[in-house]
């Protein structure tokens, strides 16, 4: 369920930009960038532009007209139920969410989390984040962050909770200390969790050991059951 994640062949970005110091350029950047753009469609999403980094853009993302497979919304928060909204009509599947503002700033946050993934459930769509950084896959090759660059490949898959630690490692990567199969940056966990990746990742090929930094985990039980099973497989640090 959690393919589309990584290997999409669309991505609409809602919340490009044309300016280079909104991290809504920095996504689409990263995409055309990290050798998405020549493998798969990069959707641009902003009603007030025209073009960016030479892809064409949309209004909304019901105006693509072919299939979405994962949208990353970088947006203000108010509008983010919203943009979910049309995402669960276009019918796509995965959804990253960039945008901070929801449960890590308190109770209305909490509240805003709730509205938008109650229509998260009610159109079927999986949830990475909100407030995190997005997610890599260097074999795809796919980018959909705001990292600084896209790391080199290697036999690692990395999650993190923490946005701070995902990227100082992200800079590691960059400066060549590593490389990663996947990145995945958590932020508030409200759907996918760690439990989740870790038995995605378990059938994963291109990874020999997985990684992850956690603050915290609600299921407890689950989550030693399913790194006990997983570790099987491959190690998990």
């Amino acid at each position: 369920m959690l393919e589309k994640f990584f290997k999409p062949r669309s991505v609409a970005v809602i919340g490009a930009s044309r300016d280079p110091d909104k991290l809504g350029y920095s996504v689409v950047e990263n995409l055309v960038k990290g050798g998405f753009a020549e493998i798969g469609q990069v959707y641009p999403i902003n009603p007030k532009a025209e073009e960016i980094l030479g892809l064409d853009v949309y209004p909304s993302v019901l105006d693509v007209e072919g299939p979405v497979d994962l949208a990353v919304i970088v947006i203000p928060y108010k509008y983010v139920p919203g943009a979910m909204k049309e995402c669960g009509e276009k019918g796509v599947p995965s959804v990253v969410v960039i945008t901070a503002g929801f449960r890590e700033a308190g109770q209305e946050g909490l509240e805003r989390e709730r509205e938008l993934m109650a229509i998260a459930r009610e159109y079927g769509i999986r949830v990475i984040g909100p407030n995190c950084l997005g997610v890599i896959d260097t074999y795809t090759p796919l980018n959909a962050s705001f990292a600084a660059g896209t790391p080199p490949k290697g036999p690692i898959n990395f999650m993190s909770q923490s946005g701070a630690l995902g990227t100082a490692v992200l800079d590691w990567a960059l400066a060549g200390e590593m490389g990663f199969s996947k990145f995945v940056s958590l932020g508030n966990k409200a759907d996918v969790s760690e439990i989740d990746l870790l038995a995605y990742w378990a059938e994963d090929e291109n990874a020999n050991v997985i990684m992850a930094y956690i603050e915290g985990v609600p299921s407890g039980q689950e989550f030693i059951e399913t790194a006990r099973r997983v570790s099987k497989e491959k190690p998990i640090v």
